[in-house]
């Protein structure tokens, strides 16, 4: 077929395939009844291409069947703990160890257990598998008598839900946590089985220290020939520039620094091509901007109390441009509370609340890859030059101009 229709069916196509891409790279786990179940239909139609895309590209694999379809990642940074796991919307509380471990054991006791399961059943079986010798040596105890415990618990099946591994029967979480009634959920097993991603089975791991471990879960096979060592160096950047808000050339080893030198429009050509995003090259690192501001778990600028707050203390380090103290940032929040508050929330607002304030706002900064925490203290990194607000500069009589994104040069 030729003429105006066929490109309009191949824009069609390339749309929906670009939907399906993005969305699984949203949300590495989707499922056929779930809250992206329209982007499921079209990761299923274009299973081959984008299965293909993502082994050739950043050796990924991907599984796909009538009930979900599982992208399985690798991150480019194993030890990047900036964007930990949320029960429900990016407001939710980050996942803490404590919740971490307990998701492994009730993973463990789902895959040994029925199809259906009560709360409080499941319970003690994560209890029963704490009690393992390694754990309690590890000083890791459950016994889920108290309310904190069992909070933490429904955390860790309210995200289960969410990614479609369990669904709910009857019963709500809030009666087990309070002790007054259970809960009972259908186990999809098949969803179940797609949830880890590791290359190697940690049970196959002998390292014990946690970041060889992860390395040893993660190798990829024995690199003996240059192709191979492209490949892996290629796989690396392309998943940074896929997962990280920046990539900084001085975060980079030297020969993975000379491959994306050489190779820079080719990679991000390509990303361009399956997602969307638009490469903004500058002298000290990469960011694929996403001009449908959709495809990322932390947001800059952000509505509300707290963004604005971080929006503010940004533009205080991109115009320090120096190592500055979480003191001194608290210092900024009580004068900027003069004359900001009357848009603050109450509690934002009352003494002794900015320490809380700077952590929530440093947290978004480093996560971002905008900070960096030192021994010095908050460390401001190029990109957030871009919120670097000046004082009026008087070009000519009468006309003021504000440089609202102070950048640096590209190269």
């Amino acid at each position: 077929m030729t003429g105006p229709l066929a490109e309009v069916l191949d824009g069609q196509r390339g749309a929906d395939l670009q939907r399906a891409a993005r969305a699984l790279l949203k949300e590495p786990l989707l499922t056929a009844d779930g809250p992206y179940a329209d982007e499921f239909r079209l990761v299923r139609r274009h299973t081959a291409e984008l299965r293909e895309w993502f082994e050739r590209n950043v050796g990924w694999t991907l599984r796909t069947d009538s009930d979900a379809a599982r992208l399985r990642k690798t991150p480019g940074t194993l030890t990047d703990a900036t964007h930990p796991a949320r029960e429900a919307a990016r407001t939710a509380l980050p996942f803490t160890r404590r919740r971490y471990v307990l998701l492994c054991l009730t993973l463990a006791a789902l895959e040994r257990g029925e199809s259906q399961v009560a709360l409080g059943r499941l319970a003690e079986q994560v209890v029963l598998a704490a009690a393992d010798p390694e754990l309690v040596a590890a000083g890791i105890t459950f016994t889920l008598e108290r309310r904190d415990e069992r909070l933490d618990l429904a955390a860790v099946v309210r995200l289960l839900l969410r990614l479609g591994v369990l669904r709910r029967v009857a019963g709500d979480e809030e009666a087990y946590v309070s002790g007054s009634g259970d809960v009972l959920y259908d186990v999809r097993r098949r969803v179940l089985a797609g949830m880890p991603t590791a290359r190697r089975g940690p049970s196959m791991v002998e390292s014990r220290g946690f970041e060889e471990r992860l390395v040893e879960m993660t190798a990829q096979t024995a690199l003996d020939s240059d192709d191979l060592r492209f490949r892996a160096i290629r796989w690396k950047l392309t998943r940074r520039l896929l997962d990280d808000p920046v990539l900084y050339y001085d975060d980079l080893t030297d020969d993975e620094l000379v491959y994306l030198t050489r190779q820079r429009g080719f990679i991000t050509a390509r990303i361009g091509e399956l997602t969307g995003l638009v490469a903004e090259v500058r002298a000290e690192g990469i960011a694929m901007v996403d001009p449908l501001d959709d495809l990322t778990d932390v947001r800059m600028p952000e509505q509300g109390t707290h963004g604005h707050i971080t929006l503010l203390l940004a533009g205080h380090l991109a115009r320090a441009a120096r190592p500055v103290e979480s003191a001194e940032l608290a210092s900024r929040v009580r004068e900027l509370a003069v004359e900001h508050g009357g848009f603050w929330s109450k509690s934002a607002r009352e003494p002794g609340a900015e320490p809380e304030l700077v952590e929530q706002a440093l947290a978004k900064l480093v996560a971002l890859g905008l900070a960096v925490r030192t021994e010095r203290g908050v460390l401001p990194r190029p990109a957030l030059a871009r919120y670097a607000v000046g004082e009026p500069v008087v070009r000519e009589p009468g006309v003021a101009h504000h440089p609202a994104a102070i950048v640096t040069d590209e190269r």
